[in-house]
C-alpha cells in the first residue's frame, strides 16, 4: 500500500482517472480541477505548478487520490484512515499545505496526523454539504425575469461578482476571478438572471466530466437577495446542464447558510455527503 506523487496531469489521469470516474459525484472537484488543468495548462489555477497523487491498496488497485493547486488546500478523495495519515507523513513540512478539503473522516485523519507530526494548529474553515439533483422543480414563487448565457460583454460585471462571492465565503478563499470568468465564458458556463434587461443574479456550471456537472458559483448582490433570483438562476443553469447531456448535476453548500440549503432542496437537490475545509496554522 503506497502513495505515488507526480506533477504531471496526464500521468495522474492515466493512473487515477478510472478511479475518479468510478464515483464522479463524490469526486466532482478533483475531476473538474484536473480537467481544467488539462484544458488550460499548469497555470490554470495559479502561478505555482499543481501536485497530484494516488494511493494503491494491497492488490495494487487505486483507492484514493489528491490534487493540490497552490496556494490552495489539498483536495482529497475519500481515503482509508491509514492512507490519509501516511500522506501526511510524506508531505514536506518545508512546503506545508494551508489546509485540507475532504469528507469528514478523511479530512480529520489527515489533519490529526499532520498535527501530530508538525505541531500545527487545526481549525474548521467551513462545513460543506454535497447535493445531487433529483427531479428538478420550478422555483415557487417564480420571480420576474429570464435567464440568459453570459457573454464577453458581461465580463467586468462577472469578475466583480466572482470577487464578491469569494469575499462572502471568507476564510481567505482564493478564486482568481479573472481566470475563472475567462474559462467559463469560453464554454457558456455562466448564466445570468436578468430583470428588464438588468442582470440581478448569476449561476455557473463546470464542464461536464464523467457525466457530471457542478453548479458553482451562485451569487446575488446583497441588495437584491430574498426575491428568488438565485433559485431561478440555479434552476436555469441546472436545466441547461441536463439539456447539454449531463447525467448528474451536483452542488456544494455552506452548512452555516440555512437559506441556501433550504433553497436547493426546494428545487430538487438532495444531500449526498458532508465535507469539511480545515485550516492549518503554526
Amino acid at each position: 500500500m503506497a502513495w505515488t506523487l507526480t506533477d504531471d496531469v496526464e500521468t495522474f489521469e492515466a493512473a487515477a482517472g478510472g478511479f475518479l470516474r468510478s464515483r464522479p459525484t463524490e469526486h466532482t472537484v478533483l475531476l473538474t480541477v484536473t480537467a481544467r488543468l488539462r484544458e488550460n495548462g499548469k497555470t490554470a489555477w495559479g502561478d505555482e505548478p499543481p501536485r497530484f497523487g494516488w494511493w494503491a491498496g494491497a492488490q495494487g488497485a487505486v483507492g484514493g487520490a489528491f490534487v493540490r493547486t497552490p496556494p490552495r488546500p489539498l483536495l482529497l478523495s475519500p481515503l482509508p484512515a491509514d492512507a490519509a495519515a501516511s500522506l501526511a507523513g510524506l508531505w514536506d513540512p518545508a512546503e506545508p499545505p494551508p489546509g485540507v478539503n475532504a469528507d469528514l473522516a478523511t479530512a480529520w485523519a489527515f489533519a490529526d496526523a499532520w498535527r501530530a507530526r508538525t505541531g500545527a494548529s487545526v481549525s474548521v474553515s467551513r462545513n460543506i454539504r454535497l447535493y445531487r439533483l433529483g427531479a428538478l422543480r420550478r422555483p415557487e414563487p417564480m420571480p420576474a425575469g429570464r435567464a440568459r448565457v453570459g457573454t464577453a460583454a458581461d465580463r467586468e460585471l462577472l469578475v466583480s461578482w466572482y470577487e464578491a462571492f469569494a469575499a462572502n465565503l471568507g476564510g481567505g478563499e482564493i478564486i482568481r476571478a479573472d481566470r475563472q470568468v475567462e474559462d467559463r465564458l469560453g464554454y457558456g458556463g455562466l448564466t445570468l438572471w436578468e430583470v428588464d434587461g438588468t442582470p440581478v443574479s448569476m449561476a455557473g456550471a463546470t464542464r461536464t466530466v464523467a457525466g457530471t456537472a457542478r453548479v458553482a458559483p451562485v451569487y446575488t448582490p446583497a441588495g437584491l437577495r430574498g426575491r428568488g433570483y438565485a433559485g431561478a438562476a440555479t434552476a436555469a443553469v441546472s436545466r441547461a446542464a441536463l439539456d447539454a447531456g449531463a447525467e448528474e448535476v451536483v452542488l456544494f453548500t455552506d452548512l452555516a447558510n440555512p437559506t441556501s440549503n433550504a433553497l436547493y432542496r426546494r428545487i430538487g437537490y438532495e444531500p449526498v455527503v458532508d465535507r469539511v475545509a480545515l485550516d492549518f496554522g503554526l
